[in-house]
C-alpha cells in the first residue's frame, strides 16, 4: 500500500513544474525577455538575475551550497521590487514560489526595470 500514492505525487509534481515553467515564461515576457529562455537551464537563472538587476556573475554564487540560499532570496526580493512588489513578496517568491510566481506572472504587476 505504500506505493499507491506514487502516481498521485508524480502527477502533482508534474503539474507544479508545468505551472512554474509557464509562470517563468510569462515573467520573462513581461520583462521584455524571450519567454522560451525559461526552458533553458542556467540561462534562465542568468536572465532572472538580469531582470532582477543583479550582476550575471551571481550565477556562480547560486551554485555554491548555503551561499545560494542567501543570494537566491536577495534575487527574489530584487525581482519582486522590479515588479512593484515589496520585500515580503520577494521572500514569498523564495519560499513558496509555486504560489507567488504565478501571482507575479498573471497578476497586474508590471515590470519597472
Amino acid at each position: 500500500m505504500e506505493g499507491s500514492n506514487d502516481g498521485l505525487v508524480l502527477l502533482l509534481q508534474l503539474a507544479i513544474t508545468l505551472v512554474m515553467m509557464a509562470a517563468t515564461w510569462k515573467i520573462f515576457e513581461k520583462a521584455g525577455q524571450p519567454g522560451w529562455a525559461a526552458l533553458i537551464p542556467f540561462y534562465n537563472i542568468y536572465l532572472m538575475l538580469v531582470i532582477a538587476g543583479k550582476p550575471g556573475w551571481w550565477l556562480l554564487l547560486l551554485l555554491i551550497p548555503l551561499v545560494n540560499i542567501i543570494f537566491g532570496v536577495l534575487t527574489t526580493i530584487s525581482l519582486a521590487r522590479k515588479f512593484g512588489k515589496d520585500a515580503f513578496f520577494g521572500v514569498g517568491l523564495a519560499l513558496l514560489g509555486f504560489v507567488f510566481f504565478p501571482i507575479l506572472a498573471w497578476g497586474d504587476a508590471r515590470y519597472r526595470g
